[in-house]
């Protein structure tokens, strides 16, 4: 693929766009920032609060420590940390600096000052709304879509600013230019400066929380335990990428690099990959190109599916990730592509329960599968089309998952979200 092509630019933008900065889980986190943005809009500390909030942010939100809390948990707590402590302009970092008296204000704070979370009936799977009541004033802030995308600001019940919540990946670039032969190319001829300048923080700072998730008690300790079975590079690329959940999800304030919206799935695509390369001596430009290509593979899966769903995001990350060993070990186009279908056809039908240290495990189940794809796809062992999901192409079987999570799956997040709310 030549830099001078339209796709060049797209896939760059793309990985742009995805790959950026989080400090804690970003359901939590995008309440913060929310709450954040419309405590500036006050002008003052509110006397009274309400969040209104999708099914799937309830759900994401209730089990997760919030960082920099004190070990905190929920939807009221990520609105206080974030009103209290909180700098908008740091966006998915918006609480990334909170000192030693916030996080006692923030204690205070959620004994005083009255929350009322309001569920919201809606079709959107990402769809919050902090609304600030102090005695003369208002404000709100809406965020839907995705993470970072503000829609709508009002102060005093005035519109103050109106954007676009059209679909999931509003305002950004369109994902349907990824295809598994274009994302191949891509990651074979670009060229490497730009990949690395994209990918060498993501690298950096995932590795960095995956040791200390495996040096320190985090969570269920699901990637120290992995070890106990052997330290072979199977076992070390699960463990690297499920030790990262074990940190990420019980309050680890150290930052990660995410993808499609999700620390979990940022950590997932590139840390099995990265345990292959350092197992077997990879050049440093073979390990840029296969993460490159773990991360739009795993972007195209989770186009079709939403950000959010009663589907695993864990599953398209430890998938993508399969396809990112693949290449790493200089396999082709067919063995990568039907080592996504071998995988996707052993582990898709995980569902979401929400963020919470039990994501560790299936991270770890997710990479299982991808290697054990990976292993019979090199030896000419595939699933076939029509056989359950899997389609006659690569792209009609990532077109099938994307209508299992996105449709199929309706019903099973409203029995989930019944049951962590009852």
């Amino acid at each position: 693929m030549k830099k001078s092509d339209t796709l060049y630019a797209s896939y760059l933008q793309i990985l742009k766009e995805e790959l950026v900065p989080a400090m804690g889980c970003t359901e939590p986190i995008c309440l913060a920032y929310a709450a954040a943005k419309a405590r500036e809009v006050l002008g003052n500390m509110p006397k009274r609060i309400e969040i209104e909030a999708s099914g799937n942010i309830i759900k994401n939100v209730k089990s997760v420590v919030v960082p920099n809390t004190d070990g905190l948990k929920g939807l009221k707590a990520s609105v206080a940390s974030g009103i209290v402590a909180g700098n908008s302009q740091k966006v998915l970092e918006v609480i990334a600096q909170v000192t030693p008296e916030q996080k006692q204000q923030i204690a205070d704070f959620l004994k005083i000052v009255p929350i009322t979370i309001i569920p919201l009936d809606c079709i959107a799977q990402l769809d919050i709304t902090v609304k600030l009541y102090d005695d003369n004033h208002s404000s709100a802030v809406r965020i839907a879509g995705h993470h970072t995308n503000i829609v709508a600001i009002e102060k005093d019940g005035k519109t103050m600013f109106e954007g676009c919540c059209s679909d999931t990946n509003a305002n950004m670039t369109d994902r349907k230019c990824l295809k598994m032969d274009k994302i191949y190319d891509f990651a074979d001829t670009a060229d490497i400066d730009d990949l690395k300048s994209i990918l060498e923080k993501q690298i950096t700072c995932n590795k960095a929380i995956a040791m200390e998730g495996l040096k320190n008690n985090w969570g269920a300790n699901v990637g120290s335990t992995l070890l106990h079975f052997g330290t072979d590079v199977h076992q070390k690329a699960k463990a690297w990428a499920a030790a990262g959940s074990d940190a990420r999800m019980s309050g680890c304030e150290m930052p990660v690099i995410i993808n499609s919206g999700s620390g979990n799935q940022g950590m997932t695509v590139c840390l099995p990959v990265l345990a292959y390369a350092e197992e077997f001596g990879i050049s440093e430009e073979r390990m840029f190109r296969a993460v490159a290509l773990s991360n739009l593979v795993a972007i195209h899966q989770k186009t079709g599916i939403g950000r959010l769903s009663a589907y695993c995001g864990a599953v398209s990350a430890g998938c993508a990730a399969g396809c990112g060993i693949a290449y790493l070990m200089g396999e082709s186009l067919d063995v990568i592509g039907h080592t996504l279908e071998n995988a996707l056809g052993m582990a898709a039908g995980i569902v979401c329960d929400g963020a919470k240290p039990s994501c560790a495990g299936k991270i770890a189940l997710a990479v299982e599968a991808s290697i054990l794809g990976y292993e019979m796809s090199k030896h000419g062992n595939c699933l076939v089309g029509g056989d359950g999901i899997i389609g006659n192409t690569v792209e009609q079987t990532i077109d099938h998952i994307g209508r299992v999570g996105r449709n199929g799956m309706k019903e099973t997040d409203t029995e989930i979200l019944k049951i962590m709310t009852e």
